[in-house]
Order: C-alpha cells, then sequence, then structure tokens
C-alpha cells in the first residue's frame, strides 16, 4: 500500500506537480512507515524540521531531538524526482548505523538506501554497502547490509557516507580514462548531518589525491636523528597560538656544524641556493618533533603512522600528511619512511558541497556561525523548538592550577558518582589524555570502558552500555555528536518491564552525568558534548574541568591567571569557580573560532582561483570521455601552433629577416616534412600562403594516418594523447600554484594583498597551462601509434592507479626455456632491470 503511494507520487510529479505539493502526503506517509516498521512515530516540530530541510535551509534542532528520523522526511521527498540524494554524516560509524536503522522505513516505501565510508582495514578499498533485508551477510552488527560497488552505491535513490569519500569520489570520478568507471551521479540534493561540524570546522583541510614522487627517506632519518638535540628556547622557538616552529639563530649555526658532520652541507651557510633542498626536511623535522605528538595528533599501529581525526579521534586510515610531514614523522617513530607524494587532484569541502543543486544541513549549534553560513554557503539557519523541556543542569566549570591536580579532581568526582549508581560519561581531547586518565581510574579500581580511536571497532557495544547504572565511559570527541546514550542501557535483548524499573531509578538519580576533562577550541564541540545527557526531556547535569595547562588556556592568558594563583597562595588540589576567568577562557575560545574563521575565508579565497581552473579542466576531460569530436579540437590546435611558428619566424611581408630554415626545423618537431620542401622554395611564397601550405599538409597527413589506423583506432589514439596530457599537465599545474600559493605572502611587502597577487599570477599560470596543452596535444598526436596487447600485460597510468578504479596488473614471471638465468643478467622481459631485481624476485 506504501509502496504505491511511491508510484503515485512519481506520476504525479511527471504530470507537473511540484514537491511542494506533494509534502503533506509524502511526509504522511514516511511518518507512517517509520511507525510500521521501527515503533517511531515523527513528532510535530520534527516534521517542521523536515520542511526546513526540503526547503534547503540549516534545522538547528537541539540534541537528542532525533536528526536521524527528521531526515527521513525530505531524503523521500527529493528522492522521488530520481537524482541522487545524499546524506553526509560527521563519522564513518554514522554512516553505516544510520542507513542501517532507517533502511526499513525507505525499504517499505521502495527506495533503496546504500551507505559509503572510509577504509576500515588495509585490504578493505572503498567499501560500500547497500540495504538489503533479503541478505544475511553473517555479522550480527550489519545482517543486512550487502557489498556493492561505488557506483552501485550511488546508483541507490540515497546515498548515506562522510564528506570526505563523496569528496574524494568527485575528485576520483576526474582522474578515470573510461566513463565506466565513474562512481557519482549528478549532485542534486543533499543533507549534512551536523553541519557546523562538516562545513566549517572540518573545511579548514582541503581533500587531496596524491601519488608517489621521488625517494629521500635516507635525508628524513638524517634529521630526525639530528633535531632531538636541539634545545627548547635556545635552537627553536614554539608560536602556540599559531603552531609554528622556528630556528633560534643559535639553532641555525647548530644545524649547519651538525650538517657539515654528516657531509651534506654543499657551502657553509645553510640557506645558501646550494643548499636550500636541506631547508624543507629541516622544517618538516622539527614540525614532526615538536607540534605533532604520538597519540594525540597520530598513532603507529603495525610499524604504520596513522592520522588521528582531530574533530571524531578516529583513525584515518591510507591518509597522509603532504609535503613530506608524513615522512618526518615516519623517520622520528623509527618506521619504514614511505616516498613523497605528489599532488593529483584536490578540492576543499566549502567548495565540493557549493555544487549540489540544493543544500541543507542540521545540528544543535548553527546560530552562532549563521553569518559564515549564509556568505560561503548561502544557507539560512531556522532554530526549531523542542519537543520537550530541557531539563540538564550545567555546572560551572572548575579551574586548577595544573593538569595533575585537575585530573585528580576529576577521578574524585567520578569515584563519588560511580558509588551513587549514575552513569558517568567522560569527554577527553585526545587519545593520550583518555589513556593517562585510564591508568588513574584503574588504580582507582573503578572499573570502565574507553572509546577512542584504538577501540572504535567496540563502539557499540560500549555506546549501548554507557548509560547504565554506575557505567564510566572515557570517550574522545568520537561519542561526542550523533550517539545516543539511553538511561537504562540500550532495550536490545532486555526485558521491558525490568529496563522501564532501571530507567525510573536512574532518572530519580538524577541521569546521565557528563564531564569535559578540558575546553575545546569551538564551544560547539564543548556544548554537542554536553548534549549526550539531558535528552528527550530526561533529567542529566554537566561539568567542565579546566587547568591552566591547558591548550586553549595557555594559548590566550593562562600565563597571567597562573601568576595570580601563585600570588594569592592556592595549590593544586583548590579550584576556583570565578565568573571572571569563566569569561576569559569564553573568550579565548571566542579568539580562536575567529582565528578559524580567517583561516577559512583565506582557504576559501585562495581555493576559489583553483576551483575556477578545475572547473574547466574537469569540463574538457568529461568531453574528451564523452566522445566529443577531438578530431575538430585538434586540427584546430594544429592550425593555432602552425600560424604563432609562422608570425615569429616571418612576421615581415617583404621577407626581410625570415628566419626559413628555423621555421622548418620547427616545423619539423610536428610533422613528417617531404623532402621537396625546402627553405627556397618557400621564399616565393608570402607568409599567408606558407601557412597555408603546412595547414593543408597537416590535415592531409592527418587524414592519411587515420585511414592507416581506421576511424575507430584514432578516435582512441586521440582520446589517450588527450588525456595523458590533460593529467601530467594538471598535476604540474597544482603543483606550480601550491608554490605560488606560499610566495604570494612576499607581495605584502609591495602594498599588494597576498591573495590579489596569487589571482594575477594564477590566470596567468592558466593561460600557460592551456598553451602547454595545445603545444603538447599538436606535437605528440602525430608521432604516436597504437599497439595492441594483451589485456593482462597493459599496465594502467599512474593516474588511474590513484584513482583506484582500475584492476591491478598481475606482472607475470619471465620463463626463458634452455638456459638459467644469470641474477646480475638483463632480464629478458626487456625491462632494462637485473633479473634479480625484476622477474627474478
Amino acid at each position: 500500500e506504501l509502496r504505491a503511494r511511491t508510484d503515485e507520487f512519481r506520476a504525479r510529479l511527471k504530470d507537473g506537480e511540484t514537491l511542494a505539493q506533494l509534502l503533506p502526503e509524502a511526509f504522511a506517509a514516511v511518518r507512517e512507515a517509520a511507525k510500521r516498521t521501527i515503533g517511531q512515530r515523527h513528532f510535530d516540530v520534527q516534521l517542521m524540521g523536515g520542511i526546513v530541510l526540503h526547503q534547503g535551509k540549516i534545522a538547528e534542532m537541539k540534541t537528542g531531538e532525533g536528526k536521524t528520523l527528521v531526515a527521513t522526511l525530505p531524503l523521500y521527498l527529493n528522492a522521488l524526482t530520481g537524482g541522487g540524494c545524499h546524506l553526509v554524516t560527521v563519522n564513518d560509524y554514522l554512516s553505516r548505523r544510520d542507513p542501517y536503522w532507517m533502511g526499513p522505513i525507505y525499504h517499505l516505501l521502495g527506495l533503496t538506501v546504500a551507505s559509503i565510508y572510509p577504509q576500515q582495514t588495509p585490504d578493505e578499498h572503498q567499501p560500500s554497502r547497500l540495504y538489503d533485508p533479503d541478505h544475511d551477510s553473517g555479522d550480527s552488527r550489519w545482517r543486512h547490509f550487502r557489498p556493492v560497488s561505488r557506483k552501485e552505491a550511488y546508483e541507490a535513490d540515497i546515498t548515506y557516507g562522510t564528506s570526505s569519500e563523496f569528496g574524494f569520489d568527485y575528485l576520483r570520478d576526474n582522474m578515470v580514462v573510461d566513463l565506466a568507471q565513474c562512481a557519482q551521479h549528478e549532485r542534486h540534493y543533499s543533507i549534512v548531518d551536523e553541519v557546523d561540524n562538516l562545513l566549517i570546522d572540518e573545511a579548514r583541510t582541503p581533500l587531496i589525491i596524491s601519488g608517489p614522487a621521488e625517494e629521500s627517506g635516507q635525508i628524513y632519518n638524517v634529521f630526525a636523528r639530528l633535531i632531538p638535540r636541539f634545545r627548547p628556547e635556545a635552537d627553536y622557538v614554539v608560536d602556540e597560538k599559531e603552531r609554528t616552529v622556528n630556528l633560534t639563530d643559535a639553532g641555525i649555526s647548530t644545524m649547519e656544524s651538525m650538517l657539515k658532520r654528516e657531509g651534506l652541507l654543499k657551502s657553509s651557510n645553510l640557506y645558501d641556493p646550494a643548499n636550500y633542498v636541506f631547508t624543507r626536511f629541516l622544517d618538516n623535522a622539527l614540525k614532526a618533533h615538536v607540534l605533532f605528538k604520538r597519540d594525540k595528533e597520530y598513532v603507529v599501529k603495525d610499524g604504520e603512522v596513522i592520522i588521528v581525526d582531530e574533530f571524531t579521534g578516529r583513525l584515518m586510515f591510507g591518509r597522509r600528511y603532504s609535503e613530506g610531514l608524513h615522512q618526518a614523522i615516519e623517520a622520528k617513530e623509527h618506521v619504514k619512511v614511505q616516498r613523497e607524494t605528489m599532488t593529483f587532484a584536490t578540492i576543499t569541502i566549502q567548495n565540493y558541497f557549493r555544487m549540489y543543486q540544493k543544500l541543507a544541513g542540521m545540528t544543535g549549534t548553527a546560530t552562532t556561525e549563521a553569518e559564515e553560513f549564509h556568505k560561503i554557503y548561502g544557507l539560512e539557519v531556522v532554530e526549531i523548538p523542542t519537543n520537550a523541556k530541557m531539563i540538564r543542569e550545567d555546572f560551572p566549570d572548575q579551574i586548577y592550577k595544573n593538569e595533575r591536580g585537575k585530573f585528580n579532581a576529576v577521578v574524585r568526582e567520578i569515584e563519588q558518582l560511580h558509588q551513587q549508581g549514575r552513569p558517568v560519561l567522560i569527554g577527553t581531547v585526545s587519545i593520550e589524555k583518555s589513556e593517562y586518565l585510564s591508568d588513574l581510574l584503574k588504580r582507582k579500581g573503578i572499573p570502565y570502558e574507553v572509546l577512542n580511536a584504538k577501540q572504535h571497532e567496540k563502539e557499540a557495544t560500549i555506546i549501548a552500555r554507557a548509560g547504565e547504572s554506575g557505567a564510566v565511559t572515557v570517550a574522545t570527541n568520537m561519542a561526542g555528536r550523533g550517539v545516543d546514550i539511553v538511561l537504562g542501557g540500550s532495550l536490545d535483548g532486555q526485558n521491558e518491564t525490568e529496563w522501564q524499573e532501571k530507567h525510573r531509578r536512574l532518572i530519580s538519580l538524577g541521569g546521565l552525568h557528563v564531564i569535559g576533562t578540558e575546553r575545546h577550541e569551538a564551544r560547539r564541540i564543548d556544548n554537542q558534548l554536553r548534549g549526550r545527557s539531558g535528552r528527550q526531556g530526561d533529567p542529566g547535569s554537566s561539568r567542565f574541568f579546566v587547568s591552566l595547562e591547558d591548550d586553549v588556556v595557555r594559548r590566550f592568558g593562562g600565563e597571567r591567571i597562573k601568576g595570580i594563583m601563585d600570588w594569592v597562595g592556592m595549590d593544586e588540589s583548590t579550584p576556583i569557580e570565578n565568573k571572571l576567568v569563566n569569561r576569559s577562557i569564553e573568550g579565548a575560545q571566542v579568539r580562536v573560532e575567529g582565528f578559524h574563521f580567517d583561516m577559512r575565508k583565506h582557504l576559501v579565497e585562495y581555493d576559489d582561483v583553483v576551483n575556477k581552473h578545475r572547473e574547466l579542466i574537469y569540463a574538457e576531460r568529461r568531453k574528451i570521455l564523452d566522445g566529443t569530436d577531438l578530431k575538430t579540437n585538434i586540427l584546430s590546435m594544429v592550425r593555432d601552433e602552425i600560424r604563432n611558428m609562422v608570425a615569429s619566424h616571418i612576421a615581415d611581408e617583404h621577407g626581410v629577416d625570415w628566419d626559413v630554415k628555423g621555421l622548418l626545423a620547427d616545423l619539423a618537431t610536428i610533422l613528417l616534412l617531404p623532402p621537396a620542401l625546402t627553405a627556397d622554395s618557400l621564399l616565393e611564397l608570402k607568409p599567408k600562403q606558407i601557412e597555408e601550405k603546412f595547414t593543408g599538409l597537416a590535415e592531409t597527413l592527418y587524414e592519411e594516418r587515420e585511414k592507416e589506423l581506421g576511424p575507430e583506432n584514432m578516435r582512441a589514439l586521440e582520446r589517450l594523447v588527450m588525456l595523458r596530457i590533460i593529467d601530467n599537465l594538471w598535476v604540474e599545474h597544482l603543483t606550480a600554484m601550491e608554490n605560488m600559493r606560499m610566495q604570494a605572502g612576499w607581495q605584502t611587502l609591495r602594498q599588494t594583498r597576498a591573495v590579489d597577487a596569487y589571482k594575477r599570477e594564477g590566470y596567468r599560470q592558466f593561460q600557460t597551462l592551456l598553451d602547454t596543452i595545445q603545444h603538447d596535444v599538436v606535437h605528440t598526436i602525430y608521432h604516436v601509434n597504437i599497439v595492441k596487447k594483451e589485456p593482462s600485460a597493459q599496465a594502467p597510468s599512474l593516474m588511474a592507479q590513484v584513482a583506484g578504479r582500475s584492476r591491478p596488473v598481475v606482472k607475470q614471471k619471465t620463463k626463458v626455456g634452455g638456459r638459467k638465468i644469470g641474477r646480475n643478467e638483463p632480464c629478458p622481459c626487456g625491462s632494462g632491470k637485473k633479473y634479480k631485481h625484476c622477474c627474478g624476485r
């Protein structure tokens, strides 16, 4: 019955009705489907949220108001059009949990729903799942999830996934050499869950796909050995606010003498052009040693350095820091240093989401950033009222002199609440801090569960128990967003009467208590952590513990407050609850938020320049793959190139200063010239006639070549030549633009805004790119040929390998009958390598 309504709605859309006219009936169908399948019926305020999301606005709904259920309404309505509907989750756990949880609703209505999420294990590449009630995967958590390709996941009516996966798939699609390998379709409608986190907090970091560059692991190891000998303040100074570290004059002298002993310096001065290559290694080694801490920014697992997401605390498999920083960290941690990388494709989160025809978002904390949402994304924020009154009690912060005193106080509060039988959730800012607190709890004999990037496999089980009586859960930011901690624990597998009794008892005790062990850089993240408690009218409480050694406080005036506490004679175990200090900490957070807003604004201004280039190049690439008439295009390039050559060698009409020999030499790099065409034969012609003669020759040779190869092969050749040249030059262009961006700051010395100088130089660089593409295509097309090989022997291009959409090539060992090949002899396969380094491995 409900499935028939979907067909009816689609038919009415075809007959000219609008989505706005269908909205009341479509929302009613979803509400009924939710009640029948998962036993949840949308509240009126949730219907209001659904309307706001359908209108392409941001719905600000307080934490615990059921945003996951709200999203089903506009997703269903917009999926009726047949365009791709994407829901962007804040982490990879939710990108699997939400479609699996809401899957029965969509299935009853006759829609398909899929999940895409980042690599969870090294052998799982670009994982995707489709909700299918008839499938049994054998995994009790995701029983009805069927593995599918990325393309099939995007072909589903609704696709859930993380922002980085959507962005990377867009970049990969623009690196393929065959349209059949593209995964994403049109970007029709998107809802961004926790929109402030994704479009604001995470927007500072661009998405980059890179491939291997030159080998230089040995040099990283040398610098990793030398840097620990440096003394803080004497040899280097750290600016924590800007997160930079710089050598002092004494440090530069020390490094020069150390590099001399290593025999690396080509002259006595480190900053001499001959030694300039070492400054990059030095900067990265210094950053890796001073600014990047193990178990905070990264973890070392199975001999690999794996980045930890600063916003969710999750491990980011397959991601690497760029520009040599990752290699410097590998050298510092004494693991194998991987090859450096070069950028193949890049886009910022802002520019990716601005490509959607309609964009909406939902979060509990958006009003403070309403201006930024409007300026960058053109999104309006609408506040949705809560269904039940919020009765959580937020206690004032307790401020301690140092970190040790703060953590001792946290343990005392946990012990007291644990004895009362209240569940406690403790939020920490890093894995390192969560493990330090775990150690203190272990010594006190308090049972606890840890939820951090190292434990993410057990995540669902830990969250299900976090609301039980006396439960103590230590978590990084991972537990801060999108998870529901139910008082009395998850109802699954429990007797309902017993659960109700436990639930009532915990309500009488005061509900879940949330402890924050540190203020985050953004107030929104603190509010999200508080929001785990007091959901849907339940009681609850929260308190933050702060020390003057915390990052946020120390960066902005912590020393001044510490001086006052020393002067008053306060010890480490005495807290202060002072409105003035609280206000100064909040002021520090506001300043950090402002600092990050400026960073994001600059990032989007700079990326807008590359974005224009990217749109043009990717559109050209798509045309090539679509089978556009490339012959006309290439012959037009040939004519332009010949015209330019003639103009540069024989500009004068009357034969003065003609360089006919130079012209013939240049033209010979493009065409195979007939022997009869000599310099003397051209002297009798006018420049226009010379141009027409060579243009005609070029067209004739092109036609002959097409007859020789056959029209089909010629079209394939044109496509391959164009793609290979555009891809290679685009990679070089991105590298040049990145270098230009680094140098743009110097333009301020000439009283010019850095971004204006970057735009001006970027325009010139792009014109150079277009000219070089034309030059390379014209100089290649007459000289290449098609060689048919067996499919197994064809290695995919580096670009296609990096895009991850080509089949791996299996190298067959070469066998030669009759004679054993010596290990140091050339390999018979023709690679040019020794046999022991090639097929003899």
